[in-house]
């Protein structure tokens, strides 16, 4: 009788592992995101609640360690400051601003055809640059300079989130329900972006650049 041979296990799957890694991983963001989601209810705590997601993404994936609500939590109460909270005030402020612009731009003001444009730029490149900032490592930790630096050296990465936060925009719009599970995928993507442009900003060659 012939035998079949065993098949070596996949890539990324330990021996009686039932689900690869990258599941895991897809686990660990929806995980995230709805801790995320939670910490932002009161909107103030926004920007602390993503950069706490991030971190604790770029933990899981550069140290391989678990993703729990314990290592969430830690991140989350070391970026919970007075400069994090006054920062998330930006976000109520900057929806008053966008609906009384947009009551403005349904009406027959000189220049209200290019209001609804402009508010729309306005919005996603708001929602890119805070996203990036969220992203950002220690000590740069929700620095808006260095995302708006980093947006404008890393254009790519820049349009890829951008592409995000549209399709997240979409998926809130057409399916409500998807929504506490939205920012998982947005931190991911900013932290993705964000370890792919510090990686392409190293020296392969480890000498800083210099050649005999």
């Amino acid at each position: 009788m012939t035998q079949v041979p065993a098949l070596p296990p996949s890539e990324g799957r330990e021996p009686g592992e039932v689900f690869s890694s990258g599941f895991t991983l897809f686990a660990d963001m929806l995980l995230v995101g709805l801790l995320t989601a939670v910490t932002c209810l009161p909107v103030v705590t926004a920007p602390a609640a993503f950069a706490a997601a991030s971190a604790t993404l770029r933990r899981a994936v550069e140290d391989q360690a678990p993703v729990d609500t314990g290592t969430y939590a830690r991140h989350l109460r070391a970026r919970l400051t007075r400069g994090s909270l006054a920062g998330g005030l930006a976000v109520p402020l900057l929806a008053c601003v966008l609906l009384v612009d947009s009551a403005l731009a349904r009406t027959t003001l000189p220049g209200a055809d290019l209001m609804a444009p402009a508010l729309a730029l306005l919005t996603l490149g708001s929602a890119v640059l805070a996203l990036r900032a969220t992203a950002l490592p220690p000590p740069h930790a929700l620095s808006p300079r260095e995302a708006l630096a980093r947006s404008l050296a890393d254009l790519r990465g820049t349009l890829l989130l951008a592409g995000a936060v549209v399709l997240a925009a979409l998926l809130a719009w057409s399916i409500p329900v998807l929504i506490p599970l939205l920012p998982g995928p947005l931190v991911f993507a900013a932290t993705a972006v964000d370890l792919r442009h510090a990686g392409e900003g190293e020296d392969p060659a480890g000498d800083g650049g210099t050649r005999n």
